[in-house]
């Protein structure tokens, strides 16, 4: 067995050991078929049922309501920042953003493109440190759609509320929370996430919606039109087998840990051990969000110069834990658990912090 340390990455990020060693088994022959995962057909009888128990599976974790789709798409996140208002914004009509952090930015940027936008809230002048609380929301008169982001990976900040939006279309970018927790699916008409934080590895987006906004669009190229894929059930053209393959793996897995209700408990006692760590030591590291907007996926922090930012992040390397520089654009370090990260891991790294004060502080 290869050593693995514990990575902290933002995404692509950790999988689960048993998922990797599943998936790294069935790369010469899936099961007894003699054709590995890497190689099947996607129009095979065997991928359809891995394609199918994943869809049921992603049903039951998140209690998915009838007049739901799942569709397993290509092009990331970022093309789902095109793709939603391509579908839902009508010429006239009026799409309504929460800006929280960089990614909400971009789907803003994209949406102006094609039709006319409102920033319905914004917390950037506040250097994204906390989300809008609900009565801060500023809708426009009839919106097409409100968009939110769930979780910001860059500042660390995390919606612990459902947004109230008066029973507006919400669409929801959950990139990097999702399937980390329970959420009141039937709030929501359109959520998407790329499934490199969570669900799998990168190269697959999963996209729930209600069936009822996947109208045909003649207006749009083929593979723009969510009406396309949907009736296609995400076959349409060659999907990215592979990474569809993992995902059915992760879902297995996260039913066998107990689904998601069990899963958002692990999430939080692994966050809370390095929020502990620190709010322990207030003149030395200095959380960037807010205490009711911290996320539970990426905790982000300062110490006091950045040379000792590049002195921990050195030595947290040597010490067996990888990742936690923050983004380029922030600057100081970011510490990321998702799902299948392990509490022994949090645990290092917070005893870790408690050292390097004694050390460096």
């Amino acid at each position: 067995m290869v050593h693995r340390i514990y990575n902290f990455s933002p995404g692509p990020a950790v999988l689960p050991e048993e998922v990797l060693q599943e998936a790294r088994d069935n790369l010469l022959s899936l099961g007894g078929l003699g054709i590995g995962i890497l190689e099947i057909s996607h129009r095979s009888r065997e991928f359809e049922a891995i394609l199918g128990e994943a869809t049921q599976n992603l049903r039951q974790l998140l209690g998915l309501p009838a007049g739901y789709q799942v569709l397993f798409l290509p092009g990331g996140a970022t093309l789902q920042f095109s793709m939603v208002p391509m579908n839902l914004l009508p010429p006239g009509r009026t799409a309504d953003y929460v800006v929280t952090g960089e990614w909400s930015k971009k789907a803003l940027a994209e949406a102006r493109r094609l039709g006319l936008v409102h920033v319905a809230a914004t917390t950037e002048g506040e250097m994204f440190r906390r989300v809008p609380r609900n009565e801060e929301l500023r809708l426009s008169d009839d919106p097409a759609y409100v968009h939110t982001t769930s979780n910001n990976t860059i500042y660390g900040t995390q919606w612990h509320w459902e947004p109230e939006v008066g029973g507006r279309l919400l669409v929801c970018d959950m990139s990097s929370d999702f399937l980390s927790r329970p959420i009141e699916i039937a709030r929501y008409g359109l959520i998407y996430a790329g499934a490199q934080k969570n669900a799998g590895p990168a190269g697959v987006t999963v996209v729930i919606l209600r069936e009822e906004l996947a109208q045909p669009r003649p207006d749009l190229p083929v593979l723009l039109s969510y009406r396309t894929h949907v009736e296609a059930g995400s076959l349409y053209n060659t999907p990215p087998v592979f990474a569809i393959y993992v995902v059915h793996l992760v879902l297995r897995w996260l039913l066998r840990q107990g689904g998601l209700a069990a899963m958002a408990e692990h999430n939080r006692k692994k966050a809370a051990l390095i929020y502990e760590a620190i709010d322990a030591h207030p003149g030395f590291y200095r959380g960037h969000a807010q205490p009711d907007s911290r996320s539970l996926m990426n905790i982000t922090f300062r110490l006091p110069t950045p040379e000792l930012e590049d002195r921990f992040v050195r030595e947290a390397r040597a010490a067996g834990m990888d990742g936690l520089k923050g983004h380029r654009s922030v600057g100081g370090l970011r510490a990321s658990v998702y799902n299948a990260f392990p509490l022994e891991g949090a645990r290092a790294l917070a005893d870790f912090m408690h050292e390097f004060v004694r050390r460096a502080g």
